[in-house]
């Protein structure tokens, strides 16, 4: 296969690549993080890199434009005329024709997100799934033969009153010598109760399970202690697979046109399990970014013998791409899953780095783009056992919706996450150190103060060249638009109003006549350039949450609904939103504060509910198939919904229990 030589500046990453890659792929294959939210659509312009042309003795090699492919019409959208003579390109563009020397800009670099996952205080009745025995077996005579294993079996039905149990063979490879080095006393791990999966000599009850939340964008793991149902430890990282797109259809087009690509994915995700559960045995390599609660950094004496038992909660598209299962009929008409039940794979078969003989329980997938980490987020917040109709909101790249009580429960999804990830927004990045995180907005002055994550002090409090900002992530981007809102900026239908003409941070982008807002100024970044939120900006995150908010309604109108008693916000991303905001925006149908919690990482908790509550396994698969599924998009009027919703905080649906503050500024034209 011919090659190229490739190396990225300022990593200093290097390497011979495949000719005719592009040069993101080329950066994936080094090691190199380049932003391609877009699944390399050419969609977002954000893999913004510069081809260096010259020879460059110290590498050895000749770089030229000409070595990164044909410059192409659809990079224009991206790339101004200014910075095309300079030598810059779309990454997932250009292609490797040649040695090439590539300089990634800091606002192409993917920054390491930090990821808030923290374990709530929950009530779980202790029946984990694996449990310990105790039993003294006798020892082998020349008159009493009897095999090993059957004396085992033997003394756990005498002892314990266990049948017909099996035995897993990587278990019984270490039986002979546990329980020689026990004197033939020897304590028994069973799965179960139907399957032996570790024997230890003496009496020994070391066993602990990994509960693992798999999203889109991040992943969180938590390592509990089965004999006590403690959190050990919380481990939080980047999803690798947003290399392919930040979207699961992104994710899946890559499958689709990338032979080989659905392995590749799922061994990247398992590679990044892997790491996590390395983190939780020997402490932290710089791999978890865990913003509140952090783990203990290693625990000493476990070993990845000792984790017995592992479960798992995600999307649909995630729980096929981590088995290998074709996810590309969900990507079409009626977006069907391989499979709806919870399964069970043994640790090994995934290639997960934990004790051999450990399972791995999935679970349930309800249809294509609601997964068991909905059915997660039901076991945590109960609303199936409950009598007051709950409404919940998990909030991530893709939103998922729960709507009901005991007596019915409903569910959909909708398409959020892209643009409040920040994904469709011109400065929008993840939530990685110098992203803003945080606004407010003088009314008066339409001054802006914001913060930015990495740094506690905000904006009003600090030298401008101290911000050293990046971008706008999620929380803040949520933050802007009903902060424009209250200014008076923006009016109702998300347009810059009259009164921003007068606002000294208002203009109009030079080429491409685009109306914007900066929020903050060039000399208070690290990328010498104004952070603005644009007029397209807005739409994309009018759209957003008014996806979300069609939804709730329909699914209300479902139900015969005109209001509900709680309102529960969940995900990492849910935990940071700010409640009021989030009513004036109109991101769900109006409700008292009061009734408005944000309950965090939910689909978390309910996969350490299924780890340490064995009954919970068959309940997660009840609910399942007692739970109804809305496609939103076959509603009749689903279109005129979505219009009537992108308004601020809707065209014609009333808000009274929005403040006196937010009413003024509701009644404005």
């Amino acid at each position: 296969m011919k090659t190229a030589m490739v190396i990225f500046q300022p990593s200093g990453r290097r390497g011979a690549v495949p000719f005719g890659i592009s040069v993101v792929e080329a950066s994936r294959l080094l090691g190199v993080d380049i932003e391609a939210p877009c699944g390399e659509t050419q969609g977002c312009g954000k893999c913004k890199i510069r081809i260096e042309e010259g020879v460059f003795e110290k590498f050895g090699i000749e770089s030229k434009a000409s070595h990164a492919g044909i410059w192409q019409d659809s990079e224009s959208a991206g790339i101004s005329a200014v910075e095309r003579q300079a030598g810059y390109r779309l990454g997932c563009v250009a292609t490797v024709q040649g040695d090439l020397l590539v300089f990634v800009p800091e606002a192409s670099r993917a920054g390491k997100q930090v990821v808030s996952k923290a374990a709530r205080p929950i009530q779980i009745d202790l029946d984990p799934a694996v449990k310990h025995y105790v039993i003294k077996v006798k020892e082998p005579t020349l008159e009493d033969a009897t095999a090993d294993l059957e004396r085992v079996l033997e003394a756990l039905e005498k002892q314990h009153g266990l049948s017909a149990l099996l035995c897993d063979i990587f278990a019984l490879r270490s039986l002979p010598r546990a329980l020689r080095a026990g004197d033939w006393r020897i304590t028994v791990s069973i799965r179960m109760d139907q399957e032996i999966i570790r024997f230890q000599p003496g009496s020994q009850f070391t066993g602990y399970g990994l509960a693992i939340d798999i999203g889109t964008t991040t992943l969180a793991a938590y390592l509990c202690d089965l004999n006590t149902g403690k959190v050990l430890d919380t481990l939080s990282m980047m999803n690798p697979q947003v290399r392919y797109g930040e979207d699961v259809v992104s994710r899946i087009t890559y499958h689709m046109g990338n032979p080989g690509g659905l392995a590749r994915m799922s061994a990247d995700l398992v590679d990044a399990l892997n790491q996590l559960v390395e983190q939780a045995l020997c402490g932290g390599d710089g791999l978890s970014f865990v913003d509140e609660n952090p783990g203990s950094g290693g625990l000493a004496g476990i070993s990845r013998e000792d984790i017995l038992d592992v479960t798992i909660g995600c999307n649909t598209a995630m729980h096929h791409i981590l088995l290998q299962l074709d996810p590309e009929p969900l990507g079409v008409i009626p977006f069907a899953p391989v499979v709806h039940h919870s399964l069970d794979v043994k640790a090994r078969d995934l290639g997960l780095r934990v004790n051999s003989s450990a399972n791995v329980f999935f679970l349930p997938n309800t249809a294509g783009y609601v997964g068991g980490d909905n059915i997660g987020v039901i076991l945590a917040e109960a609303p199936h056992l409950r009598e007051d109709v709950q409404l919940i909101i998990d909030i991530g790249t893709n939103g998922e919706l729960v709507l009901g009580n005991k007596d019915q429960l409903i569910c959909s999804s909708c398409a959020t996450g892209p643009a409040l990830e920040g994904a469709q927004i011109e400065f929008g990045m993840r939530a990685a150190p110098g992203a803003i995180e945080r606004v407010a907005i003088d009314p008066d002055t339409h001054e802006v103060d914001y913060k930015v994550i990495g740094r506690d002090a905000w904006r009003s409090y600090s030298a401008p060249e101290a911000m050293k900002t990046r971008g706008i992530c999620g929380s803040g981007i949520l933050d802007v638009l009903a902060q424009l809102f209250l200014a008076g900026i923006v009016a109702k239908s998300g347009a810059f109003s009259a009164e921003a003409q007068r606002s000294a941070r208002f203009r109009k982008h030079p080429q491409t006549g685009i109306k914007e807002f900066v929020l903050a100024w060039a000399n208070e970044t690290v990328i010498d350039k104004d952070i603005v939120i644009t007029q397209k900006d807005i739409r994309q995150i009018q759209l957003a949450k008014a996806s979300i908010y069609t939804g709730c309604k329909l699914m209300m109108r479902k139900l015969d609904l005109a209001t509900v008693e709680q309102v529960k916000i969940a995900g990492a991303f849910g935990a940071h939103v700010d409640r009021k905001l989030a009513l004036v925006m109109g991101m769900f149908p109006d409700a008292p504060l009061e009734t408005v919690t944000c309950v965090g990482n939910a689909a978390g908790d309910g996969c350490r509910i299924v780890l340490l509550d064995r009954k919970k396994r068959l309940e997660a698969d009840q609910i399942c198939k007692s739970l109804t599924y809305i496609e939103l998009t076959l509603e009749e009027d689903f279109q005129h919904q979505l219009i009537e919703a992108t308004q601020l905080p809707h065209m014609t649906d009333t808000f009274p229990h929005l403040q006196e503050a937010s009413e003024r500024v509701v009644s404005k034209k």
